[in-house]
């Protein structure tokens, strides 16, 4: 299997807002470290440098304003005399006017941030816009000329939507490619969110289409991140109706229950027929993940991958999630090399 992959990422390193106090961002660059190390070791195939793409390759599933908000939102807040990570201090609430951009960078930051776990520092965006760049390289070439390949992505992307960052995530990798699919010929796209968390950005941007097909397994939203999507009964909108599918399970969670529901999964997917399966993989469903409440063991991964494959059609794996750095890499080299021996 093809990897594609940036040290870009190595630029970036957030800070996040966590029990009233700051901190590190716990999504680091050792992750992606630690899963190319690992995929090398599995020795599953070619390791690919990105293709450099346009901004407006983005704007296929983001605004274009919020796009030029990322790119330019570090100068803004360096003008105003601040060298520290920019984080949001403000937000509208529920039922205010959306639809004006405020001028100060301030202003800016809580207009286009769902929460305080996305921090804009010097090299955010060219990390963030790499990492859509190694979806975008890897789906090229499965489109082209490859059953499958894995896009090595971080910063991660599912919590981003049309215009709202989050939950670690600037520009919607996943959703960039499912995108990417559809302008190359697909008639038919679904997107498989395994994350720990819900892909809340995900299902806003294809919630109204019946041409890509979203599928989530995730924490019950009531008890975990992002809290307010994820429900079972959110089925889509509009001619999206009945092409959203949320699996919430509960805390403690362990490969028994998960097999249920990702084989359900990959059923309704199957039925769907997609010409190209875009895999939203998060390993933060492991046990000893620090911000989850998932109970899968390492060797269970190797069993998600051999599920996967049964749907039967082109496969592109993005990176979402998993903190656990010491297992993160075996975690999702055990997905692909099950996905590849399926």
């Amino acid at each position: 299997m093809l990897t594609i992959y940036s040290d870009a990422h190595l630029i970036h390193q957030g800070t996040e807002w966590v029990n009233g106090e700051q901190h590190p961002s716990v999504e680091s660059p050792a992750r992606a470290a630690n899963v190319l190390a690992s995929i090398r070791a599995a020795a599953l195939g070619e390791c690919r440098v990105a293709e450099r793409h346009d901004s407006s390759a983005y704007m296929t599933v983001h605004s274009e304003r919020y796009v030029r908000f990322l790119e330019n939102a570090w100068q803004h807040w360096q003008a105003e005399g601040r060298t520290h990570h920019a984080l949001p201090l403000v937000w509208p609430v529920r039922g205010a006017a959306l639809e004006t951009e405020p001028e100060h960078i301030e202003g800016k930051l809580g207009f286009y941030a769902a929460d305080a776990f996305a921090a804009i520092t010097s090299g955010t965006w060219e990390a963030a816009r790499t990492s859509a760049d190694v979806a975008l390289s890897a789906m090229r070439v499965v489109a082209q000329d490859a059953s499958n390949a894995f896009a090595l992505c971080r910063p991660p992307g599912h919590h981003a939507s049309r215009e709202a960052m989050g939950g670690y995530c600037y520009l919607n990798n996943a959703a960039v490619a499912a995108q990417g699919f559809i302008e190359r010929g697909a008639s038919r796209v679904a997107v498989l969110d395994i994350d720990y968390h819900h892909g809340n950005g995900t299902q806003s941007i294809f919630e109204a289409r019946d041409d890509v097909l979203f599928v989530s397994i995730h924490g019950e939203p009531d008890k975990s991140y992002p809290y307010y999507y994820g429900h079972a009964q959110e089925r889509g909108i509009g001619d999206g109706l009945g092409y959203t599918m949320n699996l919430p399970l509960p805390h403690g969670t362990d490969w028994t229950g998960y097999r249920v529901a990702l084989t359900h999964a990959c059923k309704r997917i199957a039925e769907y027929a997609p010409d190209a399966v875009v895999i939203s993989l998060g390993v933060d469903t492991f046990k000893k993940d620090p911000i989850s409440r998932f109970a899968m063991e390492s060797e269970d991964y190797l069993r998600v991958g051999k599920e996967i494959s049964k749907i039967g059609c082109k496969t592109l794996f993005v990176l979402e999630g998993g903190y656990c750095v010491e297992d993160i890499g075996v975690n999702v080299s055990n997905t692909l090399v099950g996905f590849s021996n399926g």
